[in-house]
């Protein structure tokens, strides 16, 4: 907890906050704010929280403040309290941040270091405050924190608070002098400072006592401070004894029984919960004088600016807590619900469900679950899953939340097995039990999560029967038995491919498509929408891969028409990258730019929780292809990362990573991820999946002088498209099919028909001359706005103009008469809306948009 001790007499409210004058440390911090991380390392009650937060409040530097407790060890929960805390700072990039979660893939990290932009271009210096840094256990935590202040911005710098060394790698930026240090013997309180503080408490302290207390404390500040305490309430004079203190017995005689007996016990009720913004301590006050005289205790509680809420010292806070054994249980349940509905309406959702929980309202608990995507991070799924084990039993016979709440965790945490075992159990209690509207219900649910799960598993059971769970579901039991309806997100989630098929049997994909027709109208009638489109979506895939391009354009608009209709964004989404691969086999340029720009429109709807990550695949996919892996998005360009979550749903993002591998020549790169892949799940799984790894593996092996191998892999991609006719998927290598297609014709040990083999050259070397023809005539990323960006205004504009013109700030003010700081808030709104990082980014970016040369020097704007 912060240390926030020193103070004086004034009251301690909000715009009135007292502050030890420590100008020693004052000049330490300001000598240290010249290096990119600082540390602030000592033990328990040496004023590291309170030197650092005085320093900043009085030099008025824009601080995200972040207090950090063990609860942060779990990364989604950490999540919520950094976005909240950069809300003071910047409020519209907290929830920008908030969409994203917590940053464990590259994608992610890549889309916070973009966001981050918007705070990073201010003119001013801005820190990062990680308070009580010890506290951090977890390598995931500890890992964004490593990356994030090993990677600042030019004007942010980081500063970390512990009472031990912080576990993260920071020693490359301390070996370039970059890192500054202040331990224990920097904070220890001079003789002289013991005098200055006493004096400014109006505490008179002679220069023998104030050096005996020098002695016997080692200039430790809690020490000091609490001998001043005694003194000012009533001590008869320092005593070196009196020094072998028990800290709780001190903080009760000489502080806490001399509070009234409603404000103890107020305390105690505080001392509940982690949580102590004005809203919520003034709910809890059954009497405004309460908070009054809270507000005069200026020894162990204080008001942190920075976050809007109060402080307790954490000494001050055990002893509380010790206490609590006073409270009656529904005492305790009123705070925590009070504390759980704050939670909930300030975006804190797992400390909202961590007071649900304590107060057993699970229904509640259910709710903030229901509020997540219907495939959950696995992190958070985890953390739900552990309040759900807590849980008494009978939850199960009183809620039918529970029920969809555990089968959506076990499939989040790829508990497939036991996912089985417990939809089984759903069916015998549905079943066996009396019927009842319960009972009833407990069956419907069943046969619609049963149903999902037999449509995520046919790609591993083999067995294509999904629909008749949807239908007994639908014509059953919906609108008729009973009124239930599913709560939370309806929104499809997809895998890499929409085929679910593993097999190369034409059939086989006969019968998913006839079964995919047949569960989509009961799955939209039971989940209000969900999945709509997706029949058409699949067999626009089908016919693609089928090289019908006429066909699966007019499959695709059909799925586009239908997912708008029902918010199915992923949907929308994949229909509009086989658009995309369409409108390129054409060398369709119109169609393409009408794709991009849908597909950047599509940014703009929050519902859809991925939508930046399929964005940048999208593109990536498609600059691959067009010979621009430089506008690849930058997290497509790092290594293979392992996933905790839903493994196939990774399966797209792997495939474009492995093509601009392929693109960029790093062929042995690509062979080694794809050997990695084979016994794998995943995109392996999918036909479509495999037969495209197969053909870049060809690829990638011819290229790497294994000629053989590569004519191998060929023959193995062929056997596997040859049953449906899959020429896409070759023909979309264009100059590299074509080079693949004559290696295999001039080898004699080939057993491809060389009919199919000419016949794939020959639309290859075609579908080649149309993107080249292409990428030759737009050299710039197919003038696609690199992100949704606001208009400027006619005075933005000017002044961008003027910013590419090499004018100065001061230039620039005097040349439009007006002040500086007028123009230096206009450049920050530049910024932003073109989503700049400074001068040379915001040039770039309107120069790639063609802004620049439509903006008219001689506007009257400025």
């Amino acid at each position: 907890m912060q240390e926030d001790f020193f103070h004086s007499n004034a009251p301690i409210v909000p715009g009135n906050q007292p502050y030890l004058e420590r100008p020693r440390i004052d000049r330490l911090l300001e000598t240290a704010l010249h290096y990119v991380i600082i540390t602030v390392v000592a033990g328990a009650g040496y004023g590291k929280t309170q030197g650092v937060y005085a320093f900043l409040h009085k030099c008025k530097r824009p601080t995200v403040w972040l207090q950090l407790s063990e609860q942060d060890n779990q990364p989604s929960r950490f999540w919520e309290h950094f976005t909240q805390a950069v809300a003071f700072l910047d409020r519209a990039s907290a929830d920008k941040l908030r969409e994203i979660g917590f940053p464990e893939t590259e994608q992610q990290f890549d889309r916070y270091r973009i966001i981050s932009r918007d705070y990073a271009a201010w003119d001013r210096e801005y820190l990062f405050v990680y308070d009580d840094f010890h506290l951090l256990q977890k390598k995931k935590v500890l890992r964004f924190i490593e990356r994030s202040i090993s990677r600042p911005f030019s004007n942010s710098k980081s500063i970390l608070i512990s009472r031990t060394r912080p576990a993260i790698d920071i020693e490359d930026f301390a070996s370039k002098g970059l890192v500054a240090h202040i331990d224990e013997d920097d904070l220890r309180f001079s003789q002289q400072e013991i005098i200055d503080y006493y004096r400014s408490q109006n505490i008179p302290v002679s220069p023998e006592t104030a050096s005996d207390m020098y002695h016997d404390t080692e200039g430790w500040a809690f020490a000091i401070h609490c001998a001043g305490v005694s003194l000012k309430n009533g001590g008869i004079g320092y005593a070196r004894s009196s020094m072998q203190f028990n800290s709780f017995k001190f903080i009760e005689y000489a502080f806490f029984t001399a509070l009234s007996p409603a404000l103890q016990k107020y305390l105690i009720r505080v001392s509940l919960i982690d949580h102590w913004p004005l809203a919520i301590l003034t709910e809890l006050a059954s009497d405004p004088g309460i908070i009054e005289e809270l507000n005069q205790i200026n020894s162990f509680i204080s008001f942190d600016f920075y976050q809007n809420r109060y402080r307790i010292h954490h000494l001050f806070l055990k002893y509380l807590q010790e206490q609590q054994g006073i409270l009656s249980a529904p005492e305790k349940q009123e705070v925590y619900a009070i504390a759980a509905r704050w939670c909930l309406d300030n975006n804190l959702k797992m400390d909202a469900v961590t007071y649900y929980e304590r107060t057993g309202n699970y229904q509640a608990v259910f709710d903030v679950c229901f509020s997540f995507p219907q495939v959950m991070p696995f992190n958070v799924a985890a953390f739900f899953m552990e309040t759900l084990e807590r849980a008494p039993p009978d939850i199960y016979d009183r809620y039918i939340d529970a029920f969809i709440i555990r089968t959506k965790l076990l499939i989040s945490l790829n508990k497939f097995d036991e996912t089985a075992a417990f939809l089984n159990t759903m069916k015998r209690i549905g079943e066996s039990l009396p019927s009842s509207e319960f009972t009833l219900a407990v069956l419907y649910a069943y046969y619609v999560i049963r149903g999902f799960w037999e449509l995520i598993t046919c790609i591993y059971t083999k067995r294509y029967t999904f629909a008749w769970y949807f239908k007994r579901a639908h014509e059953s039991f919906y609108g008729s038995l009973i009124q239930y309806e599913f709560k939370g997100s309806h929104i499809v989630c997809l895998g890499s491919h929409i085929c679910m098929v593993s097999r190369p049997e034409k059939e086989v994909m006969e019968q998913y498509i006839t079964e995919i027709t047949q569960a989509v109208p009961h799955i939209s009638a039971v989940m209000q929408g969900c999945a709509y489109g997706m029949d058409d979506l699949a067999r626009a895939e089908l016919a693609y891969f089928k090289n019908d391009l006429a066909q699966s354009e007019c499959y695709a608009l059909e799925a586009i028409r239908k997912a708008r209709e029902k918010n199915q964004y992923p949907i929308e989404n994949r229909a509009l990258f086989y658009l995309l691969r369409i409108h390129l086999a054409q060398g369709n340029e119109t169609g393409i730019q009408e794709c991009l720009q849908q597909l950047q429109a599509q940014l703009l709807e929050k519902a859809f929780v991925d939508r930046h990550a399929l964005y940048d695949m999208a593109t990536g996919w498609l600059y691959t292809h067009m010979r621009q892996p430089h506008y690849v998005a930058a997290w497509l360009k790092n290594d293979f990362e392992e996933k905790d979550s839903y493994t196939f749903m990774h399966g797209l993002e792997s495939l474009v990573k492995l093509k601009y591998q392929v693109s960029e020549q790093r062929y042995a790169a690509a062979l080694a991820f794809l050997e990695s892949q084979k016994h794998e799940s995943g995109i392996w799984l999918f036909l479509f999946g495999r037969i495209a790894f197969r053909i870049l593996e060809a690829v990638c092996l011819y290229h790497c002088k294994e000629k053989d191998a590569s004519i191998r892999a060929l023959e193995e991609a062929y056997q596997m498209a040859e049953s449906n006719a899959l020429d896409m998927l070759f023909i979309e290598l264009g100059n590299e099919m074509r080079t693949l297609m004559t290696l295999a014709l001039n080898d004699t040990t080939c057993v491809i028909p060389k009919e199919w083999l000419k016949k794939i050259r020959g639309h290859a070397a075609t579908y080649a001359k149309k993107w080249f023809s292409l990428g030759k005539r737009y050299r710039n990323p197919l003038s696609v706005p690199e992100a949704p960006y606001r208009a400027l205004s006619d005075r933005e504009q000017k002044i961008l103009l003027n910013l590419s013109q090499g004018l100065t700030r001061e230039e620039i003010a005097q040349a439009a008469n007006l002040s500086i700081n007028t123009v230096k808030s206009v450049i920050k709104s530049v910024y932003t809306k073109l989503g700049a990082l400074n001068r040379a980014d915001a040039i770039r970016i309107a120069t790639n948009r063609g802004m620049l040369k439509d903006i008219d020097p001689t506007s009257q704007g400025v």
